[in-house]
């Protein structure tokens, strides 16, 4: 058995953008263990390790030499191969000397072609050393990242100049060369505190060595030190950090050593809305804002720096005046937008562009009005709801235009919000304004009142009817409007909300807008956006855990109110546990089928006075008792039970199948029973199309 030892590789680099670091650790980890095990070398788990100078990966255990690959060859016919005194003929020896083995090694194996010498082939494989010398040049070239580079005069590209590349294998360095880069044992420590070469003995003494040279290498190791130094600090000033996730990942990429720095900005700000005190500290310095046991801002934050100084009070004092200009600007922007009236800002939109064939953002606001107060007559609001999502939805998009949003694009929505609220709207359409966005994000919140519910929709439908209507379809690669999302997003809220009208009718409404839409036109849009959207409610239902044949059969009868279509499932899913539930959809698939077959019939009321067996009758009564209970179940809501009742069908369509023909000579009685059989399978239809379970 081989050796084996510790795989280390590290690209040096020039900084990297914080979110290129763990997308393309990542990369480089599931890259290298696939290249080793195509190359046939053992090797145990591998631990990534970053910092804005440098990726590395190490993978544990990896094998000294491939694992020898033994291959069967296929060489000329039996008889080709021997004489008819058993004697190899020159065939079989030129066929032993290519495999490289004895002549009487070789075995025959059967085919359908008949008998055919056999010899195994056996690559014995070379050492892990020469395999990767040839590897991995282009697997760190096939690192992907957002954009790459090239530099100097040489022919490659990365996403920033590589200075240093460390190979080893055990203590041995593995050689190549990329660029005009060599590898090597040596790695760099911190670019200030520690910048010189350090050479390296063996992977075991990475992470300490550069800990040593002022580097946490160890992504996991530096988050925490950051964490808890933050929420010390924050202590020290007698509140705590204010939660952000995102935040502490992206400071994490943005330094080696974490060095804490605390300060202090005028209380004055404090009345600055908070969202825009957090964005301002958050979206361009990177500082930690700090909150009080009531949550409430106070005037603190926290920076996380890249070097300890032996005076952080005077880093702190830097920060500050950095801050200063930045809350100064904010409030100046955000008391010029209180100056001007939502109407005012609104009317600016004129000139702001939504998309060159669909027209102003203006003109996108007065389309969703309108398919507001299309849908809000179509449900039972109340007038004042009605009036308030009419009038957000004309400022919904104000906000676009104003000082602190062309600043902080983060806050649209949110300052919508605050700017309606310091002009005296309801609080209805305040939230309404803020609430239209969401959500935004996949996993994102929803939005909390009706009207930001209904706002949310028909700007989403407004710009997925939009895109379709322009031929701006999305495909398996490209979906720049984000109308997936927006699709998601649609259903969900209609789900959350209990929201039940009509998907198609939405959608045409929303067409007829778009004023150079003819009535073909909407007619074939539609339906590719139905379909659209179809898809992405079988998406939702599946990730829910829902059978796609149940959710196949649910959305071929009807996908067209979410709230119905989410409870046929769960009442459909929960009857096939039932025993006989197989029977039962071979009987509805066998009506199915009779209809078809029978083509175009006169489909009047059923006759009694023409049943000629008891049979008819007793799938009659029961059909008719069964509708009522049907009937008044599905008003109820109780999905379950109306499902049940269906199903107790079965027997008494059995019994009709055998006691009667149903294709009967004498056309009026053969479209009698074909008719009694369309009102079962009407009633099936309420809920799913059997035939795709």
């Amino acid at each position: 058995m081989s050796i084996r030892h510790d795989l280390l590789l590290e690209i040096g680099t020039e900084e990297l953008p914080a979110n290129y670091i763990k997308p393309a650790l990542n990369a480089l980890s599931t890259l290298l263990l696939k290249r080793l095990t195509e190359a046939r070398i053992k090797h145990g788990d591998a631990k990534i390790f970053g910092t804005p100078r440098r990726l590395a990966v190490k993978v544990a255990d990896v094998e000294g030499r491939q694992k020898p690959l033994t291959t069967d060859v296929t060489g000329p016919p039996v008889k080709v191969g021997f004489d008819e005194n058993g004697m190899p003929t020159i065939a079989a020896k030129r066929f032993a000397e290519k495999i490289k083995v004895a002549v009487n090694s070789l075995t025959t194996i059967e085919t359908e072609k008949g008998s055919y010498l056999c010899a195994q082939r056996i690559e014995r494989g070379n050492d892990t050393r020469s395999i990767l010398k040839g590897i991995l040049p282009d697997l760190l070239l096939s690192i992907p990242f957002p954009k790459k580079m090239k530099w100097a005069d040489l022919n490659i590209e990365f996403a920033r100049p590589i200075h240093s590349i460390l190979a080893l294998w055990g203590d041995k360095v593995i050689p190549f060369v990329l660029g005009n880069v060599k590898s090597g044992r040596y790695i760099f420590g911190h670019s200030f505190m520690n910048p010189g070469r350090i050479r390296l003995s063996k992977p075991d003494e990475y992470v300490e060595t550069l800990r040593l040279a002022h580097v946490l290498v160890d992504t996991e190791e530096r988050k925490r030190q950051i964490v808890s130094a933050i929420d010390k600090a924050a202590g020290e000033l007698g509140g705590r950090v204010l939660q952000d996730d995102d935040l502490v990942d992206i400071v994490n990429n943005l330094v080696e050593y974490p060095a804490i720095a605390a300060g202090s900005f005028d209380k004055a700000f404090l009345g600055l809305p908070p969202e825009v005190l957090i964005t301002a500290m958050r979206e361009h310095q990177k500082y930690f804002t700090v909150i009080d046991e009531k949550n409430n801002l106070m005037p603190f934050f926290i920076a996380v720096n890249n070097t300890p100084a032996k005076d952080m009070a005077l880093v702190a004092r830097g920060h500050e005046r950095v801050l200063r200009a930045r809350l100064e600007d904010a409030q100046f922007f955000y008391r010029s937008d209180l100056e001007k009236p939502l109407e005012d800002l609104a009317e600016k939109l004129k000139r702001v562009l939504f998309q060159a064939r669909l027209g102003s953002v203006y003109e996108k606001a007065i389309r969703v009005r309108k398919l507001a107060e299309f849908l809000t007559g179509a449900v039972d609001f109340s007038p004042d709801v009605k009036k308030d999502v009419s009038r957000a939805a004309f400022l919904c998009k104000a906000d676009l235009v104003s000082q602190i949003v062309i600043e902080f694009p983060k806050l649209q929505g949110v300052m919508g919000r605050v700017y309606a609220a310091a002009a005296g709207e309801s609080d209805t359409v305040a939230s309404a304004i803020e609430e239209h966005y969401r959500p935004a994000y996949s996993g994102g919140p929803l939005p909390k009142t009706d009207a930001g519910a209904v706002l949310s929709i028909t700007d989403k439908i407004d710009t997925i009817c939009g895109c379709f209507s322009i031929d701006l379809i999305p495909t398996g690669t490209a979906d720049p409007y984000a109308l997936r999302r927006q699709g998601i997003g649609v259903i969900q809220i209609m789900l959350d909300k209990g929201f039940s009208f009509s998907l198609s009718g939405m959608i045409a409404k929303s067409l007829e807008l778009f004023e150079d839409g003819s009535a073909c036109d909407i007619k074939e849009k539609k339906e590719l956006i139905s379909i659209f959207l179809q898809s992405r409610i079988a998406n939702l239902l599946s990730e829910e855990g829902f059978s796609k044949d149940v959710i196949a059969a649910v959305i071929a009868v009807s996908a067209d109110h979410i709230p119905n279509v989410w409870n046929r499932v769960r009442a459909l899913e929960q009857l096939k546990t039932e025993p006989g539930f197989e029977q039962l959809a071979v009987v509805f698939k066998r009506v199915v089928n009779i209809i078809k077959k029978a083509g175009r019939f006169e489909t009047k009321e059923v006759d009694e006075d023409l049943f000629q067996d008891e049979c008819e009758h007793v799938l009659f009564s029961a059909y008719n008792e069964v509708r009522k209970k049907v009937t008044d179940s599905l008003e109820k809501g109780f999905f379950d039970q109306a499902m049940l009742y269906i199903a107790s069908l079965r027997d008494s369509v059995d019994a009709f199948f055998d006691g009667v023909l149903v294709m009967a000579e004498d056309v009026r009685i053969r479209n009698n029973r074909l008719a009694l059989l369309k009102h079962i399978a009407d009633l099936f239809g309420l809920f799913a199309d059997f035939s795709k379970i």
